[in-house]
Formats: C-alpha cells, sequence, structure tokens
C-alpha cells in the first residue's frame, strides 16, 4: 500500500461548506482531539451531503487517536463494534460516531487469535473483522466508494479527496475505490450500499461496478443474516426505498434478500411489496414514523397465503394453518434476512388482525380499535385493496368508524349481522344419577 499518496485539497473559496451547516457537536469533539495533539476531520457520507448541499444525518469523524485514547478524552464515549472498533462520543443529545483510521487488512488471520489491531479474512477473501489501524492516506484507500473517502478539516474549511471523489459527485457517478471485484469479494454486503447509495443520491453505478455486481450475486448468501437485516433496514428505510427495490430486483438481487418474496411477484401486476415500499417512502418524507414489522409483514404476506391456502386445502384448521405457516416463513426467511422476535410478534398480530378486520365481529369491534397494532393493521388493509385483494367496503367502513362519534359508532357496530360461530356445539353432559352412598353424604353435609 502506497503511503505516500498527494491528496488534492480544494479550500473554502471553491467548495462552499460553511462551517455553520455542520454540527456543533461534531466541531466540538474535532477540537477535542485536535487539542490533544491528534489528527481529526469529519468524513464520509457528510463531507459528501454537505458538498451537495444537503444536510447530512449524521457526521463522522476518523482521527489517528486509537479507540481507547478517544474513551479517555470523553467521559460519555463508549466503545462498540468488533468487526469495526469505534467509539460513540454523546454529546448532549447527539451521537459522534468517531473511527481511527484504518489501513487495507493483509493476509489471512485465524479467528480464534485476540483481536488487537488484526485483520480476519476468510479464504474467500471476505474480511470478518478489521482492526488494522494506519494513517489517513491509507484510511481513504480502504474505503468502499469514492464519493464516501471525503475529508473535512473544520480548521481551516478545507476538504481533503484522496480518490476523485469530488469529481464523482459532480458527474453522479458511483464508483469504487480500486478493482470492484476484489471491493465486493472483501465485503459483498456493498453491493447492496451501491444500490442504497445510487438510489438515495441519484447516481448512476459505473460500469464496472454494474458488471461486478451482476457476477458477485451470490456472495451475499455468505453474510451473516443479521448483518443482512441491518442493510434491509438501511435500504428501505432510506426515503428512496421503492427506488432500491426496483434496482435489486432488475439486477436479480431481491432473491438473495427474500427469496419467497421474489417468487411471488408477477411482473407487470401491482404488489403489495412494490406499494408498501412507496407509502414507506411517503411517510419517511412527511417525518413520520416507519418500523421494519410492518414493512417486513407487508413483503412476506404473500408466501404467507400460499403457504396457508396449501395447508387448509390439506385439511388444517384455520388457526393452525396460520400459526404453522407464519412459524414456518419467518423461520425459513430468517436464514437469508435475520427477523428477530421484537419484529416478529408484531407481524404475527398484523397478520391475524386482517381476519378480524375483513369478518368485522360484532362483539370485538372496540377490542380491535383499541388494540395498539390496529392503526398499522388498517394500513396494511389499505394496501391490500389496492391490489383488490381485500374489498374496498370494508376498508371504507374501517375508515369511517375511526372519525364518528360514539352514538354513531354503536349504530354502526348494530347494524353489523351478528356472526354465527362456526366452531361445533359443544355436547351437553348428562348428569349421571347419584349413588346411595353419594346421596348419603350429601345429606350428611346438609345438601
Amino acid at each position: 500500500m502506497n503511503s505516500k499518496i498527494e491528496p488534492k485539497v480544494i479550500p473554502a473559496s471553491t467548495h462552499k461548506i460553511s462551517r455553520d451547516s455542520v454540527s456543533a457537536s461534531a466541531l466540538e469533539v474535532t477540537k477535542t482531539l485536535q487539542d490533544a495533539g491528534y489528527q481529526a476531520y469529519l468524513v464520509g457520507g457528510c463531507v459528501r451531503d454537505l458538498l451537495r448541499k444537503r444536510t447530512p444525518k449524521d457526521f463522522d469523524i476518523a482521527t489517528d487517536a486509537l479507540p481507547e485514547q478517544v474513551k479517555e478524552l470523553f467521559r460519555s464515549c463508549r466503545l462498540i463494534g468488533r468487526r469495526f472498533r469505534l467509539a460513540h462520543v454523546r454529546v448532549g443529545r447527539e451521537f459522534i460516531e468517531v473511527a481511527t483510521f484504518r489501513s487495507a487488512p493483509h493476509g489471512a488471520v485465524d479467528d480464534t487469535e485476540e483481536d488487537n489491531g488484526s485483520a480476519h479474512i476468510n479464504d474467500a477473501g471476505q474480511i470478518l473483522r478489521d482492526n488494522v489501524f494506519g494513517s489517513i492516506d491509507e484510511d481513504a484507500m480502504r474505503r468502499d466508494f469514492t464519493v464516501n473517502a471525503l475529508y473535512y478539516q473544520p480548521s481551516d474549511e478545507t476538504v481533503i479527496d484522496y480518490v476523485g471523489g469530488v469529481e464523482d459527485i459532480e458527474a453522479g457517478v458511483l464508483k469504487t475505490i480500486g478493482d470492484p471485484h476484489e471491493r465486493l469479494r472483501e465485503d459483498p454486503v456493498r453491493m447492496l450500499r451501491a444500490i442504497r447509495f445510487s438510489a438515495k443520491l441519484g447516481f448512476k453505478l459505473d460500469p464496472e461496478v454494474e458488471a461486478a455486481i451482476a457476477e458477485s450475486g451470490s456472495l451475499l448468501h455468505h453474510v451473516p443474516p443479521a448483518r443482512m437485516l441491518d442493510e434491509a433496514i438501511k435500504l428501505f428505510h432510506s426515503g428512496h426505498a421503492l427506488s432500491a427495490y426496483e434496482m435489486l430486483r432488475e439486477r436479480g438481487m431481491f432473491r438473495y434478500l427474500f427469496p419467497f418474496t421474489e417468487q411471488c411477484i408477477i411482473d407487470g401486476q401491482p404488489n403489495i411489496p412494490a406499494l408498501a415500499l412507496a407509502n414507506t417512502d411517503k411517510r419517511i418524507a412527511e417525518d413520520k414514523p416507519v418500523i421494519p414489522a410492518f414493512l417486513f409483514a407487508c413483503l412476506l404476506w404473500e408466501p404467507l397465503r400460499l403457504d396457508m391456502t396449501k395447508l387448509i386445502d390439506n385439511g388444517v384448521e384455520y388457526k393452525r394453518a396460520f400459526a404453522t405457516a407464519a412459524n414456518d416463513l419467518i423461520r425459513d426467511q430468517s436464514q437469508h434476512v435475520s427477523i428477530p422476535r421484537r419484529i416478529s410478534l408484531i407481524m404475527h398480530e398484523m397478520w391475524s388482525m386482517q381476519s378480524s378486520l375483513e369478518r368485522r365481529p360484532q362483539k370485538s369491534i372496540e377490542r380491535i380499535l383499541a388494540h395498539k397494532r390496529f392503526r398499522a393493521s388498517y394500513d396494511f388493509l389499505q394496501l391490500r385493496c389496492e391490489t383488490d385483494e381485500a374489498s374496498r367496503e370494508i376498508y371504507d367502513w374501517w375508515t369511517k368508524i375511526q372519525d364518528v362519534d360514539e352514538q354513531e359508532r354503536h349504530d354502526m357496530i348494530r347494524a353489523l349481522a351478528p356472526q354465527r360461530n362456526n366452531r361445533p356445539a359443544k355436547r351437553r353432559r348428562r348428569k349421571r344419577p347419584r349413588s346411595s352412598s353419594q346421596q348419603s353424604s350429601a345429606q350428611a353435609l346438609g345438601n
């Protein structure tokens, strides 16, 4: 690795980034590090966004201070991560991520060794852990994309560019640093990051990156499902989920995340996943909350319905068919993208409420309206209506009952036809006549 790369230093008069647009907390952390004798720069996506006149979501810092040295400087600091050792510094309500400059890892290291400034790489060239510390120019070269390898020095307001990232931002193109095939092999998740950044920034993928992705998709099978969950949430909660989804499907990559959903999608027809992702983008644009459970429930709904239908056709009772299909689907899906219990429980509730919303059981309406998952389940019902899977009349009824006064609500509930219990009636047990000894005992007890 060449440690004497000469960067392009861009003065404030050229790039026009204003210190006023930088987080005061990030400036404070940077200054504290520099006052202690360390190098410190804003780095990555925040610099990219500032150059594009966008407000960064987060501000990250790169430094030559080791994680333990950062912790010594800040009482509110905690060290996190194993694959990448990072420091999180809390300033007021804001967390600033501080990473030590890293060098490119070299060679495979036994994964049983102590993780002390070492790289762990498997036989396929995939980086398992990366804590090889280095200099700023080495740090720039080991980052994934050129547009994310820019450094901003608050003290003199210069931007430092080792890899032509500023030019690529101006051209609207996403390039890897170094050979795309090698970089994707080191970390297959970079394929998903490339899709996310392309959708979010509106940048085109460099042709060499496109070719490498086309040849490397199967490497995603080697990524732990828990990490795939993190990347899926970033992809679909970026505010550009629909665009990312379409890019994934065009490149045959969606099947590595949600293979059972991919099998159910018919091109050219409205489908709940696309509608759900568009809905998520709209909510994020309106600064409304979004939860992974809602999106995952929508993504896996059609596979669930197909599995339930098979079970019911084989004579399995509805409730048992639902429970079996839901549990099996979540178990199998978690082999690709992990679905922890905190998410799967909400999904179960949303799925099970669809039957109640459609049946409108007269005695349960108030309880359904008060249920903590009612609103999410109602929104889900709306998406099902848009694909003509559920009744628009029923959806309109639930829409109306939320807005009427108490008297009209009662009238709407009374107007529903009482639903008969389809369960077979329990047979009443005939009383057996008491024996003479039982009668004697009862008389003795005053009965």
